[in-house]
């Protein structure tokens, strides 16, 4: 199982393990959200890509493209590299090959200072969720979209309740973490993921820690936003669910990435 806690020090600055992955970087996300997007045939489009962790080569020579508005499962046992693709996709570490586009983003050539631009295009979710358990769902929502410099009180309020209606928890806005379930804890993650109308979701074990009937759900919910248009790539172990909603599949096995085509 790919491991949570190596991905998080890529989204967020220094935090208590708890607080939400976001970025500060000077945009005027409220209008960013509500507009279009431009069109991207491909949001990654991999050639050759050698990728690293902790400076060791763990897989060599990978290709794959993800067209806009996907939705692809990445499969493999533990330690198999998983958890390193999606450090190098959200430019935690920097691959070599011949191609490594990223949203629009050249990852062999990117810059540190455009890191932060990078993920803010990019929502994720974890296994463990990262709520401040002290916080109200809403008061966590807020915190990400002051921390991505939105400004006007009122849209922000609105892009909340927007999301929470998208993953059915617009009745639950008021209640603290430790006063949801496990299932609806992903939920509010999955839409402080949809905060600032991202190109790409990349989702690592999203039902790890939960039971089969909400894993089921989970995934309904990601299968649903995915049909609204945004491209997800979901890191799993749930094969009997991936069986349920079937979709393309890049499997990591023998230091090959082997792609379903479906």
């Amino acid at each position: 199982m790919p491991n949570p806690e190596e991905l998080q020090q890529a989204e967020a600055t220094p935090a208590t393990p708890q607080q939400p992955v976001v970025e500060d970087v000077k945009t005027e996300n409220e209008t960013a959200a509500a507009s279009e997007k431009p069109i991207l045939e491909n949001v990654i489009s991999f050639q050759n890509v050698d990728i690293y962790q902790r400076q060791l080569m763990v897989l060599s020579k990978i290709s794959f493209d993800i067209k806009a508005g996907e939705f692809v499962y990445l499969v493999g046992k533990t330690g198999t590299g998983k958890s390193s693709i999606l450090k190098t996709l959200i430019a935690e570490v920097q691959p070599k090959g011949e191609k490594a586009m990223m949203i629009g983003y050249d990852l062999l050539k990117l810059k540190s200072k455009k890191i932060p631009e990078l993920r803010t295009k990019i929502g994720m979710v974890f296994q463990d969720y990262q709520l401040l358990s002290d916080s109200t769902v809403i008061e966590n929502l807020l915190f990400v979209l002051r921390a991505t410099r939105w400004k006007d009180k009122q849209a922000m309020l609105n892009r909340c309740k927007e999301v929470l209606a998208l993953v059915g928890l617009e009745t639950k806005d008021f209640k603290l973490p430790s006063q949801l379930s496990g299932g609806e804890q992903q939920r509010v993650c999955i839409a402080r993921a949809l905060l600032n109308n991202p190109d790409l979701i990349l989702a690592d074990e999203p039902t790890g820690n939960l039971d089969p009937i909400t894993a089921e759900e989970i995934f309904q919910v990601f299968h649903h936003i995915n049909q609204s248009g945004t491209t997800v790539l979901m890191a799993t172990h749930n094969f009997n669910l991936i069986n349920k909603f079937p979709s393309r599949t890049l499997l990591i096995e023998d230091g090959k990435l082997i792609d379903s085509g479906v």
